[in-house]
């Protein structure tokens, strides 16, 4: 081989290469993006988003909330692309919804763990509890487990050891109810409306807030404020190695949203990072 034609071969090779990185790095911002849609919960989630928005515009990224009223539409709306990632559900939330509905989605971060509570308009303290009360729980499997899981912790049902293992306890799960409480199963946004008609009922802390109710002023039982119900940003599995994911997980673990957190819920919701 000539001199010449070595090296029109060896710049050849030089010029693939240079193309070849040159088209990666390329396919690699393409998979950034600096605009995402975020679907949240009504409520205090849309609080802490506020601040998560202007730390994540520090770093050139904009997010636009889009805010649900119902557990049941953000993970739809995500698993079918019209959002990038949502806020609003804690781990076994997820797992329930990913094996009923076949969603493929996946948990990239925590965010804040929000102690669940129980409520009362007729009641102050969980000791007034009339026997044959009508006491609201969530009529979703992961939360109505988890009121389940709250009233035996209060000492007034208990539960299948098996349910409770599995965390998948349900009313039928019920083994001894020593005061015949009557437990009334509605979608989670129905039971702050429902109070009159309930004795007590376990509302999330979303739906709580936005009812007026205070977990440390008006809950008459109240989970402990470390607990596995820690929420998550969760995106669709394809999406949890994209830099956007990454760069939305620390705007929300950054120390201003951190200190908002704790100045601004006082307890009533805990950084989960």
């Amino acid at each position: 081989m000539n001199t010449f034609f070595r090296r029109r071969t060896a710049l050849g090779a030089l010029s693939v290469t240079l193309a070849a990185a040159l088209f990666s790095g390329s396919a690699a911002f393409a998979q950034d993006k600096n605009s995402l849609k975020v679907g949240v919960s009504v409520g205090s989630a849309e609080q802490i988003f506020e601040v998560v928005r202007k730390v994540a515009a520090k770093d050139g990224l904009n997010i636009q909330l889009v805010v649900f009223n119902d557990y049941q539409l953000p993970n739809a709306a995500l698993a079918s692309g019209d959002l990038d990632a949502n806020a609003f559900q804690h781990q076994p939330f997820l797992d329930n919804q990913n094996k009923s509905r076949g969603f493929d989605i996946v948990p990239v971060g925590l965010t804040i763990t929000a102690p669940l509570g129980f409520y009362s308009r007729k009641i102050k303290s969980i000791d007034q509890l009339p026997d044959g009360a009508a006491v609201g729980i969530q009529n979703d499997p992961s939360n109505g487990n988890r009121a389940l899981l709250l009233l035996q912790a209060a000492g007034l049902i208990t539960l299948k050891p098996e349910a409770v293992k599995n965390n998948t306890a349900t009313p039928l799960d019920v083994v001894t109810n020593p005061k015949k409480l009557k437990l009334v199963a509605l979608d989670a946004a129905q039971l702050p409306r429902s109070l009159d008609d309930l004795t007590i009922a376990a509302i999330n802390n979303d739906y709580a807030g936005k009812a007026g109710l205070s977990l440390d002023k008006d809950a008459v039982i109240k989970e402990a404020a470390k607990s596995p119900y820690a929420n998550i940003i969760a995106v669709r599995r394809a999406d949890k190695d994209k830099p956007w994911a990454k760069r939305l997980v620390a705007a929300y673990q950054s120390p201003e949203v951190k200190s908002f957190i704790e100045t601004q819920f006082k307890g009533s919701l805990v950084p989960a990072f």
